[in-house]
């Protein structure tokens, strides 16, 4: 290689890919069907749809994930505004498709995708990876045609091959763009390869670093919310 990563680059990497790589467990605090509520308002709906990111793992309760915490800042100008944390730790793309039906018992606003990480742990092929992203979206809008759409970009190590992680990480702004929906490149800008974000074990976002977290998506929310 001509050249090599940064140190904070690679650390990025490395956190990411083991942060999202954890086994598949029970379904954990602020995972499906999330935070104990009625979704029975005539008001704005969101579903975040993702892995152990999205589902808030290690946290003291899922008031403190991401997807509380953005919902908690969005309520102030949307009052009755509802959401579900459909997150689920270890989950790929394959398991998110399979499950898509059991979570689109609600009609939803907005659909936040966050999914593709443990694929690229996996080694799962791109164009499979690709493929379930596409048809959970297609799916999504078959169900619920006005909905709108929100798809986050993951990355994947150097180690998986220069080629594999090019391709990989150009799977998701072509599905957003192809599919015309909304795009978030990457939501742990500032928190992975931060120890004082992460908890113990250096992988898992503290409370403090959902902070962060909320903060880069509440703009796309809005936007979406409009």
């Amino acid at each position: 290689m001509k050249h090599l990563l940064s140190f904070r680059t690679f650390s990025i990497l490395i956190l990411l890919f083991v942060f999202v790589g954890c086994e598949k467990e029970k379904v954990e605090t602020g995972s499906v069907p999330g935070p104990k509520m009625e979704i029975n308002s005539n008001g704005k709906k969101i579903l975040f749809f993702g892995d152990s990111l999205t589902a808030g793992y290690g946290l003291e309760g899922p008031e403190e994930s991401f997807a509380h915490l953005a919902y908690l800042e969005l309520k102030k100008k949307y009052s009755d505004l509802e959401y579900v944390n459909a997150g689920v730790s270890g989950d790929t793309t394959s398991g998110g498709l399979a499950r898509l039906d059991w979570v689109l018992n609600t009609k939803f606003d907005v659909f936040v995708l966050e999914l593709g990480a443990n694929d690229s742990l996996r080694g799962v092929p791109t164009k499979v990876t690709e493929e379930n992203l596409t048809n959970i979206i297609r799916g999504v809008r078959a169900k619920y045609p006005s909905i709108k759409i929100l798809l986050i970009g993951m990355k994947t190590l150097p180690n998986m091959g220069p080629q594999y992680a090019k391709d990989f990480g150009a799977i998701f702004p072509r599905v957003a763009k192809r599919e015309k929906i909304e795009f978030m490149p990457f939501l742990l800008d500032g928190v992975a390869g931060d120890r004082r974000l992460n908890q113990d074990d250096g992988i898992h976002p503290t409370a403090e670093g959902h902070k962060i977290l909320a903060k880069h998506i509440i703009p796309y929310l809005i936007k979406l919310l409009k």
